[in-house]
Order: C-alpha cells, then sequence, then structure tokens
C-alpha cells in the first residue's frame, strides 16, 4: 500500500556556493545561522536588504564542500547577483546547479522512517545511495521530508520504492496552506515584508544570537520592541477563491490581503487589530466575493 506521495518541486532551482570563504561569506549575510548545515542539518533562511525586507528565502545544505541552496527558479539568477554584490575579493563561486539537482517533497506517514529519520531533529539529513539528500523539512510546522536529487535519475529510484507514488504539486500546497507557511514571494512582497510578520522565527529561518547579518537591525528590533502590525494566518474561502492581492476588508477598512490559495482554504497577511476588531464585532471579513473566517487552530 503506498502511503507515501513523492512530488516534484518544479518551480525549486540550486544555487552552489562554494570555496574555502564561503562558510564566513553566508554567514554574515543570511538571518539564521548556517553552521548546523556542516553538521548534517538544512537550514531555513533568507536574505534581506539592509533595511530587513525580505528579498529571497532557501534551504542551505552542505555537500561535497559547496553549499547547495534550495530558492525559487524563476528568481534564482537574481539571489546570485545579490549575492555576488558581496563578494568583493572573498574565495568563493557561485554558480546555477540547477541542471544537476532537482527538489522534491515526500509527504505521508512513515515517510521519515522509512529514511531513518523518525524521531530526528528537524533539519537532519541523511544520504541517498544514487547520491541524493533527504532531510525532515526544517521548518516545524510543515510535515513530511525534502529532498535534493541528482537530475540525471530524478525521481525514479524513489518512485521506485513500494511504499511511495507520485504526488501532484496541489498535495504540497495543499499541506503548506494547511500549516500556514509562506511559499517565498508567491507569499512575501519582494522589499516590502519582514520576517516577523510571516513567523520566520515558528518557522525556525531566524537566529537572534548570530550575531550581525544585512537586515538583523530591524528584525531584532521588530521583534524585541512588539512591533508587528500584521501576521499570516490560515484562512477559510466560503465563496469563489480571491487571487492574491486581492484586499480584506471589515466594512469599508483594509484589514489585510489574501496571499497564495487553493479551493476553499488561503493564507492572508491580516491586520492584527483590524482583524480582531472585526471579529469582537462580528463583523465578516470580506475578499472580493468571498467572505474570509480566520482559522482557530
Amino acid at each position: 500500500m503506498r502511503d507515501i506521495n513523492c512530488i516534484e518541486l518544479e518551480s525549486r532551482g540550486v544555487l552552489s556556493v562554494a570555496g574555502t570563504e564561503a562558510a564566513d561569506f553566508l554567514q554574515g549575510l543570511v538571518s539564521n545561522d548556517i553552521a548546523p548545515a556542516a553538521a548534517g542539518r538544512a537550514v531555513y533562511s533568507a536574505l534581506l536588504t539592509p533595511q530587513g525586507k525580505y528579498l529571497h528565502d532557501f534551504f542551505v545544505l552542505l555537500h561535497a564542500g559547496a553549499y547547495l541552496l534550495d530558492c525559487e527558479a524563476a528568481r534564482l539568477t537574481d539571489l546570485g547577483q545579490r549575492l555576488a554584490a558581496y563578494k568583493l575579493r572573498a574565495d568563493l563561486e557561485l554558480m546555477d546547479a540547477t541542471e544537476d539537482w532537482c527538489v522534491a517533497a515526500l509527504l505521508g506517514d512513515g515517510a521519515a522512517a522509512l529514511f531513518g529519520l523518525d524521531g530526528a531533529e528537524m533539519g537532519t539529513t541523511a544520504t541517498l545511495a544514487e547520491g541524493g539528500l533527504i532531510y525532515r523539512d526544517p521548518r516545524p510546522p510543515m510535515p513530511g521530508l525534502r529532498a535534493l536529487l541528482p537530475r540525471a535519475a530524478g525521481l525514479a529510484p524513489i518512485l521506485d520504492m513500494e511504499e511511495i507514488s507520485a504526488g501532484a504539486a496541489a498535495d504540497y500546497d495543499s499541506a503548506r496552506i494547511a500549516a500556514c507557511v509562506p511559499d517565498g514571494s508567491r507569499d512575501m512582497t519582494v522589499g516590502k515584508a519582514t520576517l516577523m510578520e510571516f513567523d520566520f522565527e515558528g518557522l525556525r529561518g531566524v537566529d537572534f544570537d548570530k550575531g550581525c547579518y544585512v537586515g538583523q537591525e530591524l528584525t531584532a528590533r521588530t521583534k524585541y520592541r512588539g512591533l508587528v502590525r500584521r501576521r499570516l494566518k490560515r484562512v477559510r474561502i466560503d465563496g469563489p477563491l480571491p487571487p492574491p492581492g486581492t484586499p480584506v476588508m471589515a466594512n469599508n477598512m483594509e484589514a489585510g490581503e489574501i496571499c497564495s490559495g487553493l479551493a476553499d482554504e488561503a493564507l492572508a497577511l491580516l491586520r492584527i487589530d483590524r482583524s480582531e476588531e472585526a471579529r469582537a464585532a462580528g463583523i465578516p471579513l470580506k475578499a472580493g466575493e468571498a467572505t474570509v473566517t480566520p482559522a482557530t487552530s
């Protein structure tokens, strides 16, 4: 019986960061401590503007001496260019490795146990016989495993296992939305979003003890001064699914906007004050022709 789905994430690309100074280079730029990558754990992190606004998010793994960044394929070139702007004279090579690697997710009961990762710490990585890397998703709310697989073989070695069948991108989106996990620039507006609005602390995508990185000052100030005004929430949609960017309204007051969605569920970035006031007053939230109801769990 096949209870586990393997889903190729075709929207993902892989950027390789190699060289003797690669670790120090990334450590000084990204929001999370990447030291665990050297100890065999995947790390979720982000690159910000100097003003602390979101630019990119990605997973960092160490393989054969190079750091592999699982990132948005459509924006990989932009990520490489932004990192290269900080390179200066560092012993460093940035290379698009998407032709060498494909990205997949595995969802379903028993996936972790099947690959010897049951009970392992979030992000713990195992090496597959075919040379790929498979790991527990380092974001606590997100179920299942994630994998980097050699492009030449693709998903075939995993799909040959009797417990696993091919899944669809919608299966991954459904699990992600249920877990209230943002999907990069689909949900986070480039140059505008902040990490605390999207609960990067709960997603283990930011380390407040690692020291300086680009955008660190605003991120820390937002956390410690309680300056978060908006939060990402899972919402139920009653009516036609509104497209991303549709304003969420409480009477004539804007209370947020719709992010990614699927069927009758979506993610929405809601203003904390106005959405709570609407709930207390029994005022329904509307987005286009749909009624929007924040999830309570």
